[in-house]
């Protein structure tokens, strides 16, 4: 029996590998830039190796960003749910995001670009999260 296949966190994980590498490179990117983490946190949630557990909250930016077809969706979703019984609940329901791309001036600084990246992301997280709930 398989590592994937007796461990529920590594079989999802195995999933979004195999999407993530039939994905145009610059993906993993794109992914990482839409929930607010260094690349190497997106390393770390697609590789069946770590058992670092993929938030519920990025679940749906996941399946955005990388396109997952039906069938894959459905599976991480079954092997999800057996992972962490009840987390997926409100969130497979949640409405699609879509992806903005903005253009800033680079400051001439790695960290200081980084830095404005992760303001900006965090900046649209929370104008969906006002926009979602009509309550203040």
């Amino acid at each position: 029996m398989s590592e994937a296949a007796s461990d529920p966190v590594a079989e999802y994980k195995q999933i979004l590998q195999s999407v993530l590498d039939r994905r145009p490179s610059g993906t993993r990117q794109r992914l990482a830039a839409a929930l607010g983490k260094n690349r190497s946190f997106v390393s770390q949630i697609a590789s069946p190796a770590y058992p670092v557990p993929i938030p519920a909250q990025h679940v749906d930016a996941i399946f955005e960003i990388c396109h997952f077809s039906q069938a894959e969706r459905g599976a991480f979703q079954a092997a999800y749910a057996r992972a962490h019984p009840g987390r997926l609940r409100g969130q497979v329901d949640s409405p699609r995001m879509r992806t903005l791309t903005l253009s800033f001036p680079d400051l001439g600084d790695a960290d200081r670009n980084r830095q404005m990246d992760e303001m900006m992301a965090d900046f649209a997280r929370r104008l969906a999260r006002l926009v979602g709930d009509p309550t203040p």
